[in-house]
């Protein structure tokens, strides 16, 4: 199958290619940076900017994919400006160079923390939270719409919504942002992990997933006052105190049973608890 990856130096990117690879695919991969690199991994690299919609379509048309994998964030930099950007009209470049193309599948990575408030873990059928009071909260939220509506227009399209990445190369990890403990939450607000290892396997494992929303988080949603304290100890951190606070509404974790069940993905972290450090369940 030949693919056109566009995010393929990001965190699950990097380990994204050589999966795809070892199970014979041809891949293409855009990169805002020197392609050489990627091309010493056996990848026919692409430089180009997703914002440059003429130079995109002719990129993906080069390359007649069978599928596109939408990898594209700009979080790295801690740029959350950028990143709606990039949901936004990255996606829709994106997406209109695929049609463009003639490309029959689309799978995007999204979230599954932008579900609207609730009691229990979210499913894909939970609505998203557009009506969120919070300016901030609303703003993310109808970008991740907007991501997903526009990936929605492929013939055939998965949308990949994703718990919090941990791992190497993320924020939760030893040497990650979140290794300081002033910077964990605390409190009863529920997280959905998902290493990033699990994030990879699903990519490869949707291009034969039915069209549709998927949540690929672990099986361990969890509150800060239970996860922190754990996470701080894998990384030789401070354990945060725990707080009283009510629980934001929002902050329900998400449900992988549909991913379990229906498509046959198990993630090989199924939980944070041994997964933080660095152990398979």
């Amino acid at each position: 199958m030949r693919i056109f990856l566009a995010g393929a130096t990001g965190v699950v990117g990097r380990l994204l290619v050589p999966l795809l690879l070892a199970d014979g695919h041809e891949v293409t991969a855009l990169t805002r940076r020197d392609p050489a690199a990627l091309r010493d991994r056996g990848v026919t690299a692409v430089a180009g900017d997703v914002y440059d919609a003429d130079a995109l379509r002719g990129v993906v048309a080069a390359a007649r994919p069978d599928v596109v994998m939408h990898r594209l964030t700009d979080l790295g930099t801690r740029d959350f400006a950028g990143n709606l950007r990039i949901r936004r009209v990255g996606t829709r470049n994106l997406v209109d160079a695929a049609l463009a193309a003639g490309v029959r599948k689309v799978i995007s990575q999204s979230i599954a923390w932008a579900y609207e408030p609730g009691d229990e873990p979210a499913a894909e059928a939970t609505p998203l939270d557009l009506a969120a009071p919070d300016e901030g909260r609303r703003a993310m939220v109808e970008a991740v719409a907007r991501l997903e509506d526009i990936t929605a227009e492929a013939p055939e399209w998965v949308v990949l919504r994703y718990g919090l990445f941990y791992g190497p190369g993320t924020w939760y990890t030893k040497a990650g942002l979140m290794a300081d403990t002033g910077n964990l939450p605390t409190g009863p607000d529920l997280t959905s992990f998902l290493h990033v290892e699990d994030a990879a396997l699903a990519a490869v494992q949707a291009l034969d997933w039915p069209t549709g929303p998927v949540n690929v988080v672990d099986d361990d949603p969890a509150s800060a006052d239970t996860w922190a304290p754990v996470f701080a100890e894998s990384v030789g951190a401070v354990t945060p105190p725990p707080t009283r606070s009510a629980r934001t509404a929002w902050a329900r974790g998400a449900s992988n049973d549909y991913a379990r069940t229906r498509l046959a993905w198990t993630p090989t972290y199924p939980s944070w608890r041994t997964g933080f450090f660095g152990r398979p369940g």
